[in-house]
Protein backbone atom coordinates (compact mmCIF):
# COMPACT_ATOMS: atom_id res chain seq x y z
CA UNK A 1 0.00 0.00 0.00
CA UNK A 2 1.35 3.40 -0.96
CA UNK A 3 0.32 6.70 0.47
CA UNK A 4 0.34 10.04 -1.28
CA UNK A 5 2.29 12.89 0.24
CA UNK A 6 0.31 15.89 1.50
CA UNK A 7 -0.62 18.49 -1.13
CA UNK A 8 1.98 20.92 0.22
CA UNK A 9 4.75 18.41 -0.55
CA UNK A 10 3.69 17.37 -4.06
CA UNK A 11 5.97 18.47 -6.84
CA UNK A 12 3.60 17.88 -9.72
CA UNK A 13 4.52 21.21 -11.36
CA UNK A 14 8.24 20.47 -11.28
CA UNK A 15 9.74 19.10 -14.46
CA UNK A 16 13.27 18.23 -15.36
CA UNK A 17 14.30 18.21 -19.00
CA UNK A 18 17.01 16.00 -20.45
CA UNK A 19 19.54 17.59 -22.77
CA UNK A 20 17.68 16.16 -25.77
CA UNK A 21 14.51 17.94 -24.57
CA UNK A 22 16.41 21.21 -24.13
CA UNK A 23 17.84 20.79 -27.63
CA UNK A 24 14.33 20.58 -29.03
CA UNK A 25 12.96 23.45 -26.89
CA UNK A 26 15.84 25.82 -27.63
CA UNK A 27 16.44 24.59 -31.18
CA UNK A 28 20.15 24.19 -30.47
CA UNK A 29 22.60 21.38 -31.07
CA UNK A 30 23.83 19.03 -28.37
CA UNK A 31 27.30 20.60 -28.56
CA UNK A 32 25.91 24.11 -28.04
CA UNK A 33 23.76 23.01 -25.10
CA UNK A 34 26.72 21.36 -23.36
CA UNK A 35 28.90 24.38 -24.12
CA UNK A 36 26.32 26.69 -22.53
CA UNK A 37 26.14 24.40 -19.48
CA UNK A 38 29.94 24.25 -19.20
CA UNK A 39 30.26 28.05 -19.32
CA UNK A 40 27.48 28.50 -16.73
CA UNK A 41 25.08 30.29 -19.04
CA UNK A 42 22.56 27.42 -18.86
CA UNK A 43 22.14 25.96 -15.39
CA UNK A 44 21.65 22.25 -14.92
CA UNK A 45 21.64 19.57 -12.26
CA UNK A 46 22.98 16.08 -12.30
CA UNK A 47 21.09 13.00 -11.14
CA UNK A 48 23.29 9.95 -11.43
CA UNK A 49 24.74 10.12 -14.93
CA UNK A 50 21.90 12.23 -16.32
CA UNK A 51 22.26 15.97 -16.87
CA UNK A 52 18.89 17.65 -16.27
CA UNK A 53 17.69 21.18 -16.89
CA UNK A 54 14.85 22.86 -15.02
CA UNK A 55 12.18 24.96 -16.72
CA UNK A 56 13.35 27.99 -14.71
CA UNK A 57 16.90 27.51 -16.04
CA UNK A 58 15.57 27.45 -19.60
CA UNK A 59 13.52 30.61 -18.99
CA UNK A 60 16.55 32.33 -17.42
CA UNK A 61 18.70 31.36 -20.41
CA UNK A 62 16.15 32.76 -22.86
CA UNK A 63 15.99 35.99 -20.82
CA UNK A 64 19.80 36.18 -20.95
CA UNK A 65 19.74 35.80 -24.74
CA UNK A 66 17.07 38.51 -25.03
CA UNK A 67 19.07 40.86 -22.79
CA UNK A 68 22.23 40.29 -24.85
CA UNK A 69 20.31 40.94 -28.06
CA UNK A 70 18.94 44.22 -26.69
CA UNK A 71 22.39 45.35 -25.56
CA UNK A 72 23.87 44.53 -28.97
CA UNK A 73 21.22 46.59 -30.78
Amino acid sequence: MTTSPPDSVRLTDTQLYRVTDAMRLLRMSRTVIYDQIRTGRLRSVKQGRARLITPSAIRAYIALLEKEAEEAA
